[in-house]
């Protein structure tokens, strides 16, 4: 007996999009029947996310890249805001992220905030690997490639305790966002903020003081 498994793959390059249809079309298994929808960016993949929603016809497995054209209203801007959107929408639906970035910060994040079922970081990908993926996201979810397990474990057996604005002051820094500045993209004070870059300093260790010196050791040790 068939059994029909509805795709939608969301993704700004037409040709990644082929290869990936036709190696889950070649490797698919004889009682699977793939019904597969394309989006090329937000617009698209919210047009087709929404239909399937209304029409109840739900899909099984949403491909989702994270860097993508944002919506025309701008509300969504990259396929994190789609899966986090996609989320609510259809619960049941299994969701396999994709990226080129492979930075901890990044993919901790999505992890936290979505907790996919598949996340693949498109330099490990090979044909092989999207189709043991997209089938152990279907039976025995969740399947990280390599660059994702690596990181999750290094993250996991390291001692240090951070919390999410430590994580995003590491990171904002390591993209050359000067420390006054960071008072932008929180809701702390700027004095808050140099009291905890501080005291990161102290649980790294950095005698010295400098910022460069923090993150060396805080990219060494994956959280950046």
């Amino acid at each position: 007996m068939k059994e029909t498994v509805r795709i939608l793959m969301t993704d700004d390059h037409p040709i990644i999009i082929e290869g990936y249809q036709n190696t889950l079309i070649a490797t698919k298994k004889e009682h699977q029947d793939l019904q597969i929808d394309i989006a090329n960016n937000c617009d698209e993949s919210l047009k087709m996310l929404r239909a399937a929603r209304d029409s109840k016809n739900y899909y099984h497995v949403l491909f989702m890249d994270i860097s993508l054209p944002p919506s025309s209203d701008g509300d969504f801007t990259s396929g994190e805001d789609l899966a986090k959107y996609a989320r609510r929408l259809m619960p049941k639906t299994k969701i396999i992220m994709l990226t080129m970035f492979n930075e901890p910060y990044r993919i901790y994040n999505i992890i936290r905030e979505i907790d996919p079922e598949g996340f693949l970081i498109k330099s490990d990908l090979t044909s092989r690997e999207l189709s043991s993926a997209f089938q152990a996201v279907l039976n025995n979810p969740p399947f990280y490639s390599a660059t994702v397990s690596a990181t999750i474990r290094k993250t996991i057996t390291n001692d240090f305790n951070l919390d999410d604005i430590d994580r995003k002051i590491l990171y904002l820094l390591s993209q050359g966002v000067r420390t006054k500045n960071l008072k932008e993209h929180f809701q702390i004070s700027l004095s808050a903020i140099e009291k905890r870059k501080k005291q990161l300093k102290i649980l790294f260790d950095v005698h010295d003081g400098s910022d460069e010196r923090l993150l060396a050791l805080a990219k060494e040790m994956g959280f950046i």
